[in-house]
Order: structure tokens, then C-alpha cells, then sequence
């Protein structure tokens, strides 16, 4: 068993060893990666310089990894034998009894073999006595004696045979014990070498797939790209100069300049008397857009909304990127485009579709309509008191010069702080905000370093009628990290800062994620689908924040786009609102009716849906409009707007209701129209995906997690 604490202590001296050198050997391929950097740029050969050095810097973010790894195992091996000491403690409490049993055994042999030499000695003197002739009355005293010694040894005898059972049977259950704590001990040692030899394994690998990257770069980076790459860097143009001697000697031709209108009926006509030298001047004239019979065009926009919802994909580009236009902007577009008839503008306008991409398998499963409130109002055939006003359309006041207040961390954490600026105006999907001024926080190397992490995800979805089995429905995300502005002088102070790594779990429930290369390695080996571990490149993070710093140096943190995602989709089912709209279109009257359903189960924690705005464009002339609840109505751009307070499950009918409309035309019918729905939540994501650190060396002082809505459209 002492011999068991010593090889431990061993091992992790060891293993504390090898991470040394593994250690040494990443800065040195650091400085390496530097040396390459500062090779000459100029010629041929300056972009290979490029491929050194991305190839050694992820050569030594492998061999960092290593290091993180084996001082993780380290601990562990620590740890085990502060348990073994402990077992070894209480097993030489348990086991007393056996010493005991064998000190016993011990004094009892010495004395069973004391009392067997007596009773031979006075057994030979009686023998002896008798021989010689001795007296009859020395003949009973020898013969007591021999009487009392025979006593003594059967005693003994007795004794022995009781203290050699009890200590046989301690002895088996000791010898048993310690066998059990020498194969527990060969065990913990097994797989402590195991999870040794597959940290150095999965290291090999990478460091394989690192050669296999560089060798690849290295065969595509043929002669002919290093030429053209220096032509494009030091060309000063694509055309050849034109004759300047010619220009110079003949001088200009002088020229006519006449104006050149493109008559209707021939788009392609010219005049044969124009000099072919002289400028074309364009004259276009479009007649102006007929405010009726736009059913052809309002199907050909309808088309390109269901393609451009079905074919939403993520961005490649590490920077964070608005999810979509705003809905007050992009349904003004839809609006006025659908109102236009292609067959009254001569030059004729052709929608090209976006091009093709995977999308998600609709989802097979139904889901009946939202049901209808068990007490709704109904609309009177007059007007309604107190909604029948034509008030001016004023879009909702969430604008970047007015955001709502900053969420704070909590203590003194506010330096890695991730603000909540949910404004719509510009992208449907809140973005991370800036810095909120000087920080309290005075960070030191040895403290665990505080960062935040923001998930912020955007939901598109298109509802067709009443069938769930045409809804389209795409949700996608980004994961942000937020550091302090002292980071940045522990970072550049420290010769190799610790590796930040982070597990996300729930990754089953995604079906795409796009890492930002430039700055995170993944396991590509890891057999669990719904996690995946990830590590910052720390020398390219390292640049990146000293980078954001010199152009910012005011803000006191800076955030990072770490990674995009695609969740998987099931159709209705991941919808957070499900939606369904009735028209009914007279030549003088439009009734509308939107149903809304409130949908936790796609939510992994429900949330509320805040500030839901239903934005619905009527045709036909509005002259009055009367709605429950209240709604705003615009003449000038013709349409109505609700904005409704939160919806959830505790909402009223849990999450249910309907809007109902009456409108009065004066150049009916209306054309059923596209209407669009705005919301956001805060507190909780659509997907469940979160994050969690792994190591030491940082914490994570805050998580922020949203949506909102991109795209989110329904049709009659």
C-alpha cells in the first residue's frame, strides 16, 4: 500500500513533466509563428509566408490544448491520492483487530512451546526418579509436578488452536482488503494512463490534420497564383492604356452631344446618323403604376416570400451580420411592389428567385389552427364607438437613439457587461451594444477572468391559410463573448495565457454551426452529438481585442463573434406565435380576422413575447375602419397596426386571441395582402443551446439569451 502512494506521486510528477516540455514547445512554435509574420512581404513568395504561419500558430494551440489537458488530468491524479491516503487511514483503523489477532497468536506460540519444554523436562526427571529408586514420596512429588506441567501444555495447546483460528480468519479478510485497495489502485492508475494516452492521441490528430491543411495550402498554392497574386497587388489596371501619342499629336475630336430618347415599341432602336464616338444620352419614361388588377404580381411577390424564408442559410463571415431588414421597411417594399402591375411598365421588371439551397424537411406532424376565444366580441353592423378614427400611422418608438437602459452584471462585473439594445428599426435581431464607459474592475493575472457570452437567435416563418403543413419555419443564431478591457494587458503581459474553452451542449437540436475560424478550434473527433467542445486560437484573440482596443481605446470591453447556427426546424411546431388570417373581400367592405396562438413547447424555458406589433396593408380605397382590439390605421400608406401587450402562457386564454377588422372602400374590392408580425423575448432562446466553461482561469459572469423575429409573414 506505501508503495501504491509512491508510484501515484511518481505518475503525476510525471505527467507535471511532459506538460512542461508540451508547454516550452508551443511558445517556442509561437515565436516561430512571429518569425514567420515578419518574413518579407514583398514578392512571389510573401503569401506562403501566410500558410507557415497559420499552420504553426494551430500547431501550437494543439500542443496548448495538450498542456490544458494534462493539467486538468494532473488534478485528478492529485486528487486520487489524497483519497488514497484517506482509504490507507481508515483501512489501518479497520484492520487493528488482525494485528492484534497476530500479536496474540505470536505470545501464545512462545508460550505453548515454554510449557511443552516444561512437561518434557519433568516428564524425563519422574522417569529418571523411578530409575534410581527414589523414595515413594519423591516419586508423588515428581509426579505432581509431571501432573501440573501436562495441565499447563494442554492448556496452551488449546489456547494456540483458538488464537490460530482468529488470526487465520482475520488474516483472510486483511489479505482479502488489501488486495481490493492494490486492483482499485492498479485501476485508478490504468485509467489515469488512459485518459493520458488519449489527450496525446486526440493531440496527434489534430496536429495531423493541421499537416494535412498545410500540405493541402502548399499544393494549391501553385506558381501560377503566386504570379497573379502579385500581379493583382502591384498592377494598376486590367485594360491596356490607350494611344496617349495619338491624342496628343491629332488632338481631341470634337464631338455632338444630342439627346437620345427610347421610344416604347422598340427598346433596342437607334439612329443611323449617330457618330459611334459620341456619348449616349438615356431618356427612360415609365408610365405611372394602375392601382387596380394586381392579382398576377401580388402571386409573383407572394412566390419570392415563401423562397426567400425557405432559403435563409447562414453567413460564412465571422463578423455578426443583421438577420434581417426591418419589418416596417421590408413590408413597405412588399407593399408597394405588390400594388404594381409589370404589364404597365415598358421596361419589363423580372423577379429573379434566390438561388437554391438546403432547407429543413417540413415537419409531418399537425397542429390544429389557433382556437377561437371563447368570449369574443362581435363587431356591430355601425360603427364602433371610439375606433372608427383615421389617426396617422407612427411606427413603435425602438430606435438606436433612445435604447433601453443597459442590463448590469452582477457586483462589480459591469466592465464584461452585455447591453440590451433590442431595437427592430434596423435588424429584427437584437443586436450586442457598446461599451457603457469606464469600468471599476481593476483585473489582476492570478484571478479568474470574467467574460460573458450573449446567444441571440431570429425566427422566420411564413404561414400559409390554416394548414400546418405549409408553414415554413427557419431559425438561425450567433454566440457573442464579451471581455474586459484589462484582459487585453494580462493577455499581452503573459507569455501564454491560459486557453479559454467552452462546451456547448444541446448541439443535437442544431443542424448547422459555422465556428469563426479565424479564432476557434473544435474536436472534431467528439463522439457526443448533443455537446461539443471548443478553444480560442488565443494569439489571433490576442490580436484581435489589442486591434479593437487601439481603434476604440475608450470602450471598456470589447465583444467577439465566436460562431453561427442553424436550428433544426419542425415546421409549425418551432413557431413561438402561430398565425392564421381569414379576408373576406366585398366591392365595398373587407373583413379581416388574424388568430394568434402563443406556442411554449418551442421554446426550451417559455418566455414572454414583448412589444408584438401586426402590421396588415388594405387595398381597395379605406374610408372607415373599425377594429377589436384597438388598431392604428395609415391613409397614407394604407395600413393598419396593432400593438399588442405581451402574450404567454399566462397571457389571457393562455397565449389565444384574435384581431378583427372592418373596413369600408371606395374603389373595391381589396386584394388579400401579406401581413407582418413583429416580436422579441428576452431571458430564453428558441434552440436551448447554452454554454459552459471548462478549466480554470476564467468565469462566466454573465449569459444573456434572446430572440426575435426576422421575417414572420401569413397568408390567407
Amino acid at each position: 500500500m506505501k508503495h501504491g502512494q509512491i508510484s501515484s506521486k511518481e505518475l503525476s510528477d510525471f505527467i507535471r513533466e511532459r506538460a512542461t516540455i508540451e508547454e516550452v514547445y508551443s511558445r517556442s512554435m509561437t515565436k516561430l509563428a512571429k518569425t514567420a509574420s515578419n518574413c518579407s512581404q514583398l514578392g512571389t513568395f510573401a503569401p506562403v509566408w501566410d500558410v507557415f504561419k497559420q499552420s504553426t500558430e494551430k500547431l501550437a494551440a494543439c500542443h496548448m490544448e495538450l498542456v490544458r489537458k494534462l493539467q486538468e488530468l494532473i488534478k485528478e491524479v492529485q486528487k486520487y491520492v489524497e483519497e488514497q491516503a484517506k482509504n490507507h487511514k481508515k483501512t489501518k483503523e479497520e484492520v487493528a483487530s488482525t494485528l492484534e489477532a497476530v500479536q496474540n497468536i505470536q505470545s501464545v506460540s512462545q508460550a505453548l512451546q515454554k510449557s511443552k519444554e516444561n512437561y518434557i523436562n519433568k516428564t524425563l526427571e519422574q522417569e529418571r526418579m523411578r530409575k534410581e529408586g527414589a523414595t515413594q514420596r519423591d516419586l508423588d512429588k515428581a509426579g505432581l509436578k509431571v501432573k501440573k506441567a501436562t495441565e499447563t501444555y494442554k492448556s496452551y495447546v488449546e489456547k494456540y488452536a483458538n488464537a490460530k483460528t482468529e488470526f487465520e480468519q482475520r488474516m483472510t479478510e486483511t489479505a482479502q482488503k488489501f488486495q481490493g485497495i492494490e486492483e482499485e489502485h492498479v485501476l485508478r492508475m490504468q485509467e489515469i494512463i488512459h485518459s493520458y494516452c488519449q489527450s496525446v492521441e486526440e493531440t496527434h490528430i489534430q496536429i495531423g490534420e493541421v499537416q494535412e491543411e498545410f500540405v493541402k495550402n502548399m499544393e494549391n498554392t501553385s506558381v501560377e497564383s503566386l504570379i497573379q497574386k502579385l500581379a493583382e497587388s502591384k498592377g494598376t489596371g486590367k485594360e491596356r492604356p490607350g494611344n496617349t501619342a495619338k491624342s496628343l499629336t491629332h488632338g481631341a475630336k470634337p464631338r455632338k452631344r444630342k439627346t437620345f430618347a427610347i421610344p416604347e415599341n422598340s427598346f433596342y432602336s437607334s439612329s443611323d446618323s449617330e457618330d459611334e464616338d459620341e456619348p449616349r444620352k438615356f431618356h427612360v419614361q415609365i408610365k405611372p403604376v394602375q392601382t387596380n388588377n394586381g392579382t398576377h404580381q401580388h402571386k409573383a411577390t407572394i412566390d419570392e416570400l415563401k423562397a426567400s424564408i425557405g432559403n435563409i442559410t447562414l453567413s460564412p463571415t465571422p463578423a455578426v451580420r443583421d438577420a434581417s431588414h426591418s419589418i416596417h421597411s421590408f413590408m413597405h417594399r412588399i407593399i408597394h411592389v405588390s400594388a404594381s402591375h409589370t404589364s404597365s411598365l415598358p421596361p419589363k421588371i423580372s423577379v429573379v428567385p434566390p438561388p437554391n439551397r438546403p432547407t429543413t424537411p417540413l415537419g409531418t406532424a399537425t397542429i390544429v389552427p389557433p382556437p377561437r376565444p371563447l368570449s369574443r366580441p362581435k363587431l356591430p353592423a355601425g360603427k364602433l364607438t371610439g375606433i372608427s378614427e383615421v389617426r396617422p400611422f407612427s411606427p413603435p418608438k425602438m430606435s438606436n437613439s433612445s435604447p433601453p437602459p443597459a442590463a448590469p452584471l452582477a457586483r462589480a462585473e459591469s466592465s464584461s457587461s452585455l447591453s440590451s439594445n433590442t431595437s427592430l428599426s434596423a435588424s429584427n435581431t437584437p443586436t450586442v451594444g457598446t461599451s457603457r464607459g469606464p469600468s471599476p474592475v481593476t483585473l489582476a493575472s492570478q484571478d479568474a477572468l470574467p467574460i460573458a457570452v450573449a446567444f441571440t437567435e431570429s425566427v422566420n416563418a411564413y404561414f400559409k391559410g390554416a394548414d400546418p403543413s405549409k408553414c415554413i419555419v427557419k431559425i438561425t443564431g450567433d454566440m457573442t463573448l464579451s471581455f474586459p478591457s484589462g484582459i487585453i494587458k494580462i493577455f499581452t503581459s503573459t507569455p501564454s495565457p491560459a486557453v479559454l474553452s467552452f462546451k456547448l451542449s444541446n448541439t443535437s437540436r442544431l443542424e448547422q454551426i459555422m465556428p469563426n475560424q479565424q479564432l476557434l478550434h473544435s474536436d472534431s473527433s467528439q463522439s457526443d452529438t448533443n455537446t461539443k467542445d471548443f478553444w480560442l486560437n488565443m494569439p489571433a484573440l490576442t490580436a484581435y481585442l489589442r486591434k479593437s482596443s487601439e481603434q476604440n481605446p475608450a470602450a471598456s470591453y470589447y465583444n467577439v463573434d465566436i460562431l453561427k447556427y442553424q436550428v433544426c426546424s419542425n415546421g409549425i411546431q418551432s413557431s413561438p406565435l402561430n398565425l392564421v388570417v381569414y379576408w373576406k373581400c366585398t366591392s365595398s367592405t373587407t373583413d379581416l380576422r388574424v388568430d394568434y396562438r402563443y406556442n411554449p413547447e418551442s421554446m426550451q424555458s417559455p418566455a414572454a413575447l414583448t412589444n408584438v406589433q401586426v402590421l396588415v396593408p388594405v387595398s381597395g380605397g379605406v374610408t372607415n375602419m373599425q377594429s377589436l382590439p384597438n388598431a392604428i390605421w395609415n391613409a397614407e400608406q394604407s395600413k393598419s397596426l396593432w400593438k399588442l401587450s405581451d402574450i404567454s402562457d399566462k397571457s389571457e386564454n393562455e397565449g389565444s386571441g384574435s384581431l378583427r377588422a372592418k373596413f369600408e372602400l371606395s374603389d373595391g374590392p381589396s386584394v388579400p395582402a401579406t401581413l407582418a408580425v413583429q416580436f422579441f423575448s428576452e431571458g430564453s432562446t428558441l434552440s436551448g443551446v447554452d454554454m459552459e466553461l471548462v478549466g480554470s482561469g476564467y468565469r462566466l459572469s454573465l449569459n444573456k439569451k434572446r430572440f426575435a423575429t426576422g421575417r414572420y409573414m401569413a397568408d390567407c
